[in-house]
């Protein structure tokens, strides 16, 4: 099976929509303007090294995976029991087949 590959854009407008946050929201969350946020997400211009670093910690990826340096992302396990992570990593086995 072929891996999707998406852009530093696509990867900001995905993983905002998947935790539900309008571009409103984010950039009101970093301190900037929608205006900035939709730039990224258009592939207008590009977040600078400090709101990579801020855009990886609020999507619970890596800085590597948001400028395409790795193809897996990571998940935050953190809190869970020994049991659910172990639910976990069998889901995502699941989901690869």
């Amino acid at each position: 099976m072929a891996k999707e590959l998406f852009s530093l854009a696509e990867k900001i407008k995905l993983l905002r929509e998947h935790i539900k946050l309008t571009q409103s929201d984010l950039a009101r969350q970093m301190g900037l303007t929608r205006s900035s946020v939709n730039a990224w997400e258009m592939g207008l211009s590009v977040p600078s090294t400090q709101y990579i670093v801020e855009l990886a910690k609020t999507f619970g990826v890596s800085t590597d995976y948001l400028l395409g340096m790795e193809t897996g992302a990571t998940i935050n396990v953190e809190g869970l029991s020994e049991e659910k992570v172990a639910l976990v990593v069998e889901l995502v086995e699941q989901l690869k087949k």
